[in-house]
């Protein structure tokens, strides 16, 4: 039986997650859309939304996703009137609403199988499991100082190095929890510089992962980044090309010695347990250790205020969160 499990797309942001999501959107069985933030956001305003036991609760969702401006559900160039009716008409859950969008999404491709690319969904792991509990994550690994170097470049990125190497940091450090408390089948890592070095090797276990045939044009996914990447993010313009190799290790050129130095200060460990060598730059002053520890120190109480609130809230929900859709999560369904 062939799966129709959701797929997540996670990585510290300029990790090449992009890439990865247009090569998986290459596959003739899976579609992934450009990036949308219904999911998390959703989530969190679950109670607004009341119990989706009642139908004119999936309405006021359904609406939300379809009209907000903030979903980016334009996105997905659906048909907003018909998702919202297919939402009402569909099971009573949260997840069940948001996974009927990109079930959507997949079938204007004549697709059976959806999947969701968010850099920043590392952080959120235990919310997508608990919105669809048999999904798989895809953890993409790249060079921390390639992702330090490339985020500062970005346009939108508006924080300084020390936030930027603290996000990567988070990023590997997520990856290590979970790849200790998921299944086998559930999580899976590959290094950005494997998978452009040797597209159709990595693409192959990938797709092994995913229970999944390998096929040839996922190893040139610039075939589908005109439909696929919206015009205005001007910062994927190398998806359209070929896969290549030439911005790895890139960061040797885009980096300031100082950058370097913080970067393989405090990301030493992480670096080199994940294959990187460092470059033997010298230790980095206490002042910029000390910046990068303030700022890991307040994003790490900054969430475990989120998500002991979210703990508690959980008591008290409104109604099941849980997607109803696949055969899996059907089939559990089944047995009660």
């Amino acid at each position: 039986m062939q799966s129709d499990r959701p797929i997540f797309v996670i990585g510290c942001p300029r990790s090449g997650t992009t890439m990865l999501q247009l090569m998986l959107h290459s596959h003739p069985r899976i579609a992934v859309p450009p990036e949308t933030r219904f999911v998390v956001p959703g989530y969190y305003r679950r109670f607004v939304f009341g119990d989706l036991r009642e139908q004119a609760n999936r309405r006021r969702l359904a609406r939300w996703i379809v009209s907000d401006k903030d979903t980016k559900f334009k996105e997905l160039r659906l048909d907003g009137e018909k998702l919202i009716e297919d939402i009402v008409a569909g099971p009573p859950t949260l997840g069940s609403a948001m996974g009927i969008a990109f079930r959507s999404y997949a079938e204007q491709y004549s697709k059976s199988r959806w999947g969701d690319k968010r850099p920043s969904y590392f952080h959120h792991v235990d919310l997508l499991l608990r919105l669809f509990p048999d999904a798989q994550f895809v953890h993409l690994i790249r060079d921390g100082r390639d992702c330090v170097a490339s985020l500062k470049e970005m346009p939108w990125y508006t924080k300084d190095v020390f936030h930027a190497v603290t996000n990567w940091a988070e990023a590997i450090d997520y990856g290590r929890r979970h790849a200790r408390n998921l299944p086998a089948d559930s999580y899976y890592e590959l290094r950005y510089e494997d998978l452009t070095a040797y597209p159709e090797t990595e693409l192959s276990k990938l797709c092994d992962f995913l229970g999944e045939d390998y096929d040839p044009a996922m190893s040139e996914p610039y075939h589908v980044a005109r439909m696929a990447i919206p015009q205005h993010k001007v910062w994927h313009s190398n998806t359209h090309g070929d896969v290549t190799t030439a911005r790895s290790g890139s960061w040797k050129a885009r980096l300031e010695p100082w950058e370097v130095s913080v970067c393989e200060t405090v990301l030493a460990e992480r670096l080199t347990a994940n294959g990187y060598e460092l470059s033997g730059a010298p230790k980095a002053s206490k002042a910029h250790i000390d910046a990068c520890a303030s700022v890991a120190s307040k994003r790490r109480w900054a969430r475990r205020r989120k998500e002991f609130r979210d703990r508690i809230n959980r008591f008290r929900e409104p109604s099941p969160v849980a997607a109803k859709l696949t055969t899996r999560q059907l089939g559990e369904l089944a047995k009660v």
